[in-house]
């Protein structure tokens, strides 16, 4: 339940932060081409929008197996030293996490006591960096939730599309297609 909900908010997040900073990128094209004028905060709004989209993509794309890995040496070995190896990764990872959320929080809290706002918006530096810590706390739930899955069998790894198979097979579908005309 809580991690469908997770899913959901993530997605819709996602969602919003691409819509926002395309339409913000728009406007100010139009404008800055279109009237020889723009708004001053415009490429701060779309640098830090662009930045929780990534910081929230690491997470989603852990999920979906959207990140590349090579996995050619750890397929080597049995299924259960996958696993090891598997959960080995992991654990470095959420400690690299760990890590990063530690010093987030840091700066964070240096940020909130000092009351640096943004150079063009008028938003406290602290509230915008703060995806540094949110990113990096839902990528390390979607860690443990890929530990849980190696510990209990259900999976011998980080989940990766494997392009190499996605690439033949878009190969045969154009070799149909040619072949049908």
């Amino acid at each position: 339940m809580f991690l469908r909900f997770i899913n959901k908010t993530e997605e819709a997040i996602i969602s919003l932060l691409l819509v926002a900073m395309t339409l913000l990128v728009f406007a100010e094209v139009v404008m800055r081409f279109g009237f020889s004028t723009g708004v001053s905060w415009g490429q701060e709004a779309t640098l830090h929008l662009s930045a929780w989209f990534v910081l929230f993509g690491v997470s989603y794309g852990l999920k979906v197996g959207a990140h590349i890995g090579v996995d050619a040496f750890v397929r080597l070995f049995s299924p259960p030293v996958q696993r090891l190896i598997s959960a080995l990764a992991i654990l470095l990872a959420l400690a690299y996490c760990g890590l990063f959320i530690y010093g987030a929080w840091i700066y964070l809290g240096k940020m909130k006591m000092i009351g640096i706002e943004l150079e063009d918006i008028a938003v406290q530096t602290w509230i915008a960096d703060s995806i540094l810590l949110i990113g990096l706390t839902m990528l390390s739930i979607r860690l443990l939730e890929l530990l849980w899955a190696v510990a209990t069998g259900r999976a011998t790894g980080f989940h990766q599309t494997n392009e190499a198979e996605e690439s033949m097979h878009l190969a045969e579908e154009l070799k149909r297609e040619v072949a049908d005309k």
